[in-house]
């Protein structure tokens, strides 16, 4: 398990991953490498909902529950929001410019020691804390 790279899939990557954008080559060579255990990809709950607003918002509530059920056979382990995740996302959003759901996204990185996958402009605020790969 050593030296296995983690890494945490914000909304951004996801989406980019799910219509086929730029960056979704990333999402998909981690997400391979997952399947194959030679990483980890984490995505909070917050984030996955995330997804599916935007998913509905845009093309449907059908649209969605693919989406969510795509999202379900893929080697993604979903970080459930606790009330310490929670915590830590509040503290994060009170000292940075970014919305309260990557404030998750960052929680989780620090609390796995992960790197955020991500295209979010936002996420330069935390870069100082937080390792962000850019898709």
């Amino acid at each position: 398990m050593a030296g296995k790279a983690r890494f945490v899939l914000d909304s951004f990557a996801v989406l980019a991953y799910l219509e086929d954008e730029r960056g979704a080559d990333r999402v998909r060579a981690v997400l391979e490498a997952a399947k194959q255990k030679r990483s980890t990809a984490l995505m909070s709950e917050i984030n996955l909902g995330e997804v599916l607003y935007i998913t509905e918002r845009e093309q449907g509530l059908l649209s969605a529950h693919k989406a969510l059920a795509t999202l379900e056979q893929l080697p993604i382990t979903f970080v459930p929001a606790t009330r310490q995740r929670v915590l830590a996302a509040a503290h994060l959003k009170a000292g940075h410019a970014m919305s309260y759901a990557d404030c998750f996204a960052v929680a989780t990185a620090l609390e796995h020691t992960a790197t955020i996958l991500t295209g979010d402009p936002e996420f330069k605020a935390v870069e100082d804390i937080a390792p962000v790969e850019w898709v």
